[in-house]
């Protein structure tokens, strides 16, 4: 009787095939992820221009019934821009704020920008340069990581820049120590002209944090913060 022959071999990956494909994966990730990073950072930063925009389309209406002041102080500027000129509460949560939200428009609602307390309760006419001048903008807080606060008790958040080289304060929010994204290195911003563009947290031209032209590199840096 003859033998019957063997069955043939099955077919599988040599350890060294196995770390090239391991390799080819790894190199694939390397270059993927970074940029998905990238491109979700970005459409992260449209939103909060498109979020900021809408506030100060909302502003200028506010102010063409109100003799072009800009809120009144005696209540949240948030609170009477909704719903009357802001129909969702959720424009005034920044797509950086991972908060969880509602649209009850009360104190435990995420809220994610400020206010420049120098030009609230003010005449919209004070604003020297309105085109560097910033009205609005993230208020965050302190940390390695952007981690916005929440609004419990604070009736209307707002912002603050100081000079010497001291980091930019926010309220709520305590001290910031850089923006929203790219690494903390820029912060979006809306101006009162009512644009809205992303721009430097700090360094020798505009930046976010000054208010001086010192260092130099910013002359209109005085008009970022303050009206005349």
């Amino acid at each position: 009787m003859a033998k019957s022959s063997p069955p043939p071999a099955k077919a599988a990956f040599t350890l060294i095939e196995l770390l090239v494909v391991m390799a080819t994966i790894a190199i694939l990730a390397a270059v993927v992820v970074p940029a998905f990073t990238r491109t979700f950072e970005s459409a992260k930063a449209t939103k909060d221009m498109s979020n900021l925009r809408q506030i100060g389309a909302a502003t200028q209406m506010y102010m063409n019934d109100n003799n072009g002041i800009v809120f009144s102080t005696a209540t949240s500027w948030m609170t009477q821009l909704n719903p009357k000129y802001i129909s969702s509460w959720k424009v005034f949560q920044s797509p950086f704020d991972t908060r969880a939200s509602s649209e009850a428009g009360n104190a435990s609602t995420a809220v994610s920008f400020g206010i420049n307390p120098n030009v609230w309760g003010q005449s919209g006419d004070k604003m020297t340069k309105p085109s560097t001048f910033i009205v609005f903008a993230p208020a965050q807080a302190s940390g390695n990581a952007v981690a916005f606060q929440g609004t419990a008790a604070i009736t209307a958040p707002g912002m603050t820049v100081n000079t010497g080289g001291i980091p930019a304060a926010s309220n709520p929010g305590g001290t910031a120590i850089g923006g929203t994204h790219k690494n903390r290195l820029r912060i979006t911003a809306l101006f009162g002209d009512w644009h809205a563009e992303a721009m430097a947290w700090s360094g020798t031209g505009p930046a976010f944090t000054k208010n001086t032209n010192n260092p130099p590199g910013d002359p209109d840096g005085f008009y970022r913060w303050n009206l005349q």
